[in-house]
């Protein structure tokens, strides 16, 4: 070996001993979470004992990956908090019902249930959130930001899973949503591809300050509109217009929408207009 790689290996060393590490193979956490979904969600019914023996063999699981990577827990805390959160699911699974419900119900394209839970981004990243959402508020550790973030990889969609939403929530699309993490939405609310409800500034020295805006109940946000700071409340039964930049709170049952003018021509009775002049 020479003295370069020697070297860089002494250094990594060092600071993998100084916890520059990643704490824990996701895989672990990804199949869990998928596991969890196959049985809430299965292809065909599962018989009452199949599930209760899924879901022992899914708690023991939680129980290794929270062992290892919760280190400021006894291992009776840590079984707490499992049994705690399982004890939660059914309100959970609940919720996600609920959920499904609401998009069946609003979205004109949207033919059954099955559909919803087997092809719906917005779906799948809002029960993961409402699972991390769940683990969060009982230990403070990587698993919820995990898995969130395994929803962003395979959605495009960005919730943190601090963020407190209420049920029902509506997700069309999705792509390219990012939720943050003091942001407050209220029940039967409908958002679309490209929302932002992001911080007007990120300093660090906010990390404890509400950041992120509240969204009451009812109300419906179109594409790729940014509302922005925690002082900002969007009132109840308002519609915010595609491509809208908000800074400031919207009263109960406002319309905002961009002004811009777009100019319709008959293309048959055009003959020397230069599309491409700058």
């Amino acid at each position: 070996m020479n003295t370069e790689t020697n070297r860089f290996s002494n250094t990594l060393h060092e600071n993998q001993n100084k916890n520059w590490v990643r704490a824990i193979d996701s895989s672990k956490i990804i199949n869990w979470i998928d596991d969890l979904f196959k049985i809430l969600f299965p292809e065909k019914a599962l018989e009452t004992i199949q599930i209760e023996l899924l879901l022992d063999q899914n708690k023991a699981n939680f129980i290794a990956i929270l062992s290892e990577i919760v280190k400021d827990k006894t291992a009776n805390e840590i079984l707490d908090d499992t049994e705690s959160f399982y004890t939660a699911l059914p309100e959970l699974y609940n919720s996600m019902q609920k959920d499904a419900q609401a998009i069946l119900d609003t979205d004109p394209a949207a033919d059954c249930i099955q559909e919803i839970i087997n092809s719906y981004p917005g779906f799948f990243a809002i029960e993961v959130y409402r699972i991390a959402n769940a683990i969060a508020s009982r230990t403070t550790c990587l698993l919820p930001r995990i898995l969130t973030e395994y929803a962003h990889s395979k959605t495009g969609i960005d919730i943190h899973p601090s963020a407190t939403i209420d049920v029902p929530f509506m997700i069309d699309h999705g792509t390219g949503i990012v939720i943050g993490e003091t942001t407050i939405i209220g029940k039967y609310v409908s958002i679309y591809q490209g929302v932002t409800l992001g911080a007007l500034q990120v300093e660090k020295s906010m990390q404890e300050k509400k950041r992120h805006p509240t969204v009451e109940d009812h109300v419906i946000i179109y594409a790729n509109a940014t509302i922005l700071g925690g002082s900002t409340i969007i009132g109840n039964h308002s519609i915010v217009g595609g491509n809208t930049f908000i800074t400031k709170s919207m009263n109960p049952y406002s319309f905002v929408m961009q002004s811009n003018k777009n100019t319709v021509l008959n293309q048959q009775e055009i003959k020397d207009i230069n599309f491409f002049s700058i």
